[in-house]
């Protein structure tokens, strides 16, 4: 007699494939191409406006306080000045606003400054999908090598938040008060008005990088989406497969812009998720991925996401404007004896 051969039986899960096109990511992208527009218009605005004080003209537009977003640290300096003396500084006050607003939403919203409002990181995100397209695949750096990049943009963060914090609110405010604190926005523009040979390779560089790695400065280098990514580690915002209903076809893992291992995690906590529902919208499972609130089984779909992004952002931007801590309070002739001499000031 020969011995019978075993019978394995395998578990069919039964599932609701998801029926109807998932739309998060029109929303987002939409959300995107807003913010980098807004961020254009405000570029040109802010060109217009140092280019008449450095003619001599008067200027056709007026400064528009938005650019500040673009001086992350000097946003950090005034909201440690604010929270020392209770005081808004009345130099580049928009850039705490801007500040506090984008870690706000990553305390609340996951790092949703990072997948959704960034203009750099939307740039970035269409110059990975154009190396994807045009090569049909991203590259991937070996595990050693990628985790070793990594730390580095937490390397930056954390000089540049030893720096702020050994600084006294004194130390702050005269810093801001000085000749390069009030054009420290028109030495950034000129930085790429007049960019050097050296400035230029490493820029060049990065973009190639950025064709074949996704979101290679965001993912190595950016110190801004470190402390983003910090912030967002408090976030109640999570995403959260159900292994119930999943298939394990690895689809959510391979969409994420992250590398992370979503299909192996029931909900995911890391710094490095920019919510940006890009796994979400590819699963095939009803009801299997979404984004939810930490104990709480309703999701969060990608309209509510938008809506609370741009409330928080509106909100905080519009209070400013009512509160008079938007506009950098600097009278025209201090600007106009400035600006043209904008390259002479050094870093104190």
């Amino acid at each position: 007699m020969t011995a019978a051969a075993p019978v394995v039986r395998r578990e069919r899960k039964t599932y609701r494939r998801r029926t109807g096109k998932d739309r998060s990511q029109q929303i987002r992208l939409a959300v995107q191409a807003a913010f980098l527009l807004l961020n254009a218009w405000i570029g040109v605005e802010f060109y217009l406006w140092v280019r008449a004080y450095e003619t001599g003209g008067v200027p056709p537009v007026s400064r528009p306080p938005g650019v500040e977003g673009w001086l992350p640290i000097a946003g950090m300096m005034n909201a440690k000045y604010f929270v020392e003396t209770g005081r808004i500084p009345a130099i580049h006050p928009a850039a705490m606003v801007l500040f506090m607003t984008f870690t706000g939403l990553s305390l609340l919203l996951r790092k949703s400054f990072c997948g959704w409002l960034c203009p750099v990181g939307t740039v970035s995100e269409y110059l990975w999908k154009l190396g994807r397209d045009t090569f049909r695949r991203n590259f991937h750096l070996p595990r050693w090598l990628d985790i070793g990049l990594r730390s580095l943009k937490y390397v930056l963060l954390g000089l540049f938040v030893s720096a702020v914090g050994t600084m006294s609110a004194e130390a702050i405010r005269q810093f801001l008060a000085s000749p390069y604190g009030i054009v420290a926005d028109v030495k950034m523009l000129n930085f790429f008005r007049y960019l050097g040979v050296t400035a230029a390779v490493v820029i060049a560089v990065l973009v190639v990088a950025s064709i074949f790695v996704q979101n290679f400065w965001c993912r190595y280098l950016c110190p801004y989406g470190a402390l983003m990514g910090l912030a967002a580690l408090l976030s109640p915002l999570r995403i959260r497969r159900d292994p119930a209903t999943c298939i394990d076809c690895g689809k959510c893992a391979k969409a994420c812009p992250e590398r992370l291992p979503v299909d192996r995690l029931v909900q995911i906590r890391s710094a490095e998720c920019i919510g940006c529902l890009e796994c979400v919208a590819v699963c095939p499972v009803e009801d299997t991925l979404d984004m939810h609130v930490a104990g709480v089984k309703r999701r969060v779909p990608a309209w509510a996401m938008a809506a609370a992004i741009a409330a928080i952002f509106c909100g905080a931007t519009g209070w400013a404007m009512w509160a008079g801590h938007w506009q950098t309070h600097v009278p025209s002739d201090v600007y106009r004896d400035l600006i043209p001499r904008a390259h002479q000031f050094s870093h104190p």
